[in-house]
């Protein structure tokens, strides 16, 4: 694989959908061995969710890249028994499943830190293992609407907006990442022993939402929604239409970048006016701003307004779409979108491994496996010496 810096870490992955594989797929994609493991019948949910091309679930192929895929039974005798396999020499444990399930199976953590006292078990559901939620299912929308940040997002004479992508998964899935590595380094530089990692989906997303609890604990403030102004931060911030119909984000949140837009628009003396002399003054007068700033925006090509911004060193930039991301030439220098080759699909354009690491960069090495099982055989019969007359004995059985 060359010098990736998660060689040698084995990740067995229980889970499904995005927040707990997004922890494993990151792992793989810095190098770690990571066994997917699906039920023979139900599989990943993931496989049946967003687009398809033939059949092929393309969502999966992200989420679910670097990894190997086998299927198993959890709730049978014979497949815990195989799980217990797997789990003997692994690294990290990542599940979704509710609370109390794997313990109703008999393969909770005590189990499974008895056979492996150096396993980094994270156990991810909707409310955490503990609280009075815990049992509740948990998906991200619930998270993304209790944890605040629908309240905050829309217009002020709107309904709360939920995200349009599985966000409170995606935050989950990378706090959840750098707790496992956490882990990892006390496991391996001072304790010698694993722990488990109790990830709610709700918190994280709720942990970025910036000062709202001292807000309210000292100011009794609850923040309200504001479209996409953020008043606490600054003005002018907002999105504004060009003449040619495409939109712009600008943000000013700073003397010395009021003092650029405001000549940017050929109104420098502005910056003088009490209106507008500070964020706070600005901050009060915010329609006055807009109306200004956007005003100026409007009379002007998307091109244009961007060249004067640019010039005068003004942080703006275009709302994009996937498409313009795809054509754009900093996304381009940067190969923040890298070709994979497919076995099912040919090359197929994906998000590369982020962040860049400068001596030990990670790698895609193959796409998520359309065929549930596909590395069965080489997990079960060449890692864990399974025969193949039993391999097949067991899939007859619905066992793998």
């Amino acid at each position: 694989m060359g010098n990736l810096p998660l060689e040698g870490l084995k990740v067995v992955d229980i889970a499904v959908l995005f927040a707990s594989p997004t922890i494993s797929q990151n792992m793989g994609d810095f190098g770690a061995e990571v066994i997917k493991v699906e039920h023979p019948k139900l599989g990943d949910s993931l496989r049946s969710l967003g687009a398809a091309k033939n059949g092929i679930p393309l969502w999966w192929k992200i989420t679910n890249r670097n990894k190997k895929c086998v299927t198993l039974d959890l709730s049978k005798p014979e497949g815990q028994e195989i799980f217990k396999q797997l789990i003997a020499d692994a690294d990290v444990l990542t599940e979704n499943f509710r609370p109390g399930t794997l313990e109703k199976w008999g393969i909770g953590w005590d189990v499974l830190h008895a056979i492996n006292p150096r396993l980094v078990f994270v156990r991810v559901s909707g409310f955490g293992q503990t609280g009075p939620y815990k049992d509740k299912p948990g998906f991200g929308t619930l998270a993304e609407a209790m944890s605040g940040f629908a309240f905050i997002t829309g217009q002020p004479d709107g309904p709360p907006t939920l995200p349009g992508t599985g966000l409170a998964d995606a935050v989950a899935g990378q706090l959840g990442t750098w707790s496992v590595m956490f882990a990892l380094y006390e496991r391996d530089h001072k304790s010698g022993v694993g722990q488990y990692i109790d990830l709610s989906v709700l918190e994280p997303l709720f942990t970025i939402l910036g000062d709202q609890t001292i807000a309210y604990d000292q100011l009794g403030l609850v923040q309200q929604r504001t479209g996409n102004r953020v008043p606490s931060i600054g003005a002018p911030r907002n999105i504004y239409r060009t003449k040619d119909g495409r939109w712009l984000a600008l943000s000013a949140n700073s003397p010395a970048i009021a003092t650029r837009v405001f000549a940017a628009i050929g109104q420098p003396e502005l910056i003088n006016d009490p209106r507008f002399k500070d964020n706070r003054a600005r901050i009060a007068h915010i329609d006055e701003v807009d109306a200004i700033v956007g005003g100026w925006i409007g009379t002007q090509t998307a091109e244009a307004a961007l060249k004067k911004f640019d010039e005068y060193e003004c942080a703006c930039a275009p709302v994009y779409s996937i498409a313009d991301i795809e054509a754009d030439p900093h996304f381009q220098a940067r190969e923040t979108i890298t070709t994979v080759q497919d076995p099912d699909l040919g090359p197929i354009r994906m998000q590369n491994v982020i962040p860049k690491l400068s001596r030990t960069p990670g790698k895609i090495r193959w796409p998520g496996p359309t065929r549930m099982g596909a590395h069965n055989e080489e997990i079960y019969g060449g890692k864990l010496g399974i025969a193949r007359e039993r391999i097949a004995e067991l899939k007859e059985k619905g066992i793998i």
